[in-house]
């Protein structure tokens, strides 16, 4: 099981880290599909900065559980948004990383908990 979460977490690491570095690179795709949201530049720089943010806590044991609020946060926002576009199934995709990263997140307050302090 261990090593199953140790994938997950990857694979979320992966996600947030390359979904925030597209967003401060303002990636055409990225500033297109937002802009027609109200998303400026400066803003999607500040989201995909707290995307980059989230995806370097949930590297870091002690700042996992924040971590994965933030990318969840991040995604959840995505998925409006990809609702709003009707892209349902990349939506799914987004809503299913949302629910990987609430397992970590509980696999998370799990371990602060048996931990002596």
């Amino acid at each position: 099981m261990k090593i199953v979460l140790n994938i997950i977490l990857a694979i979320l690491v992966f996600l947030a880290l390359a979904a925030g570095v597209t967003k401060i690179m303002l990636m055409p795709q990225d500033v297109e599909f937002f802009g027609k949201y109200g998303f400026t530049n400066s803003i999607l720089i500040a989201y995909g900065a707290a995307q980059v943010i989230g995806g370097i806590l949930l590297i870091i044991q002690r700042a996992r559980f924040i971590g994965a609020i933030i990318v969840a946060i991040t995604f959840l926002i995505s998925a409006v948004v990809l609702v709003m576009e009707r892209n349902i199934l990349v939506t799914i995709v987004t809503l299913v990383a949302v629910l990987m990263l609430g397992v970590i997140m509980k696999q998370s307050l799990k371990k602060e908990k048996s931990q002596p302090t």
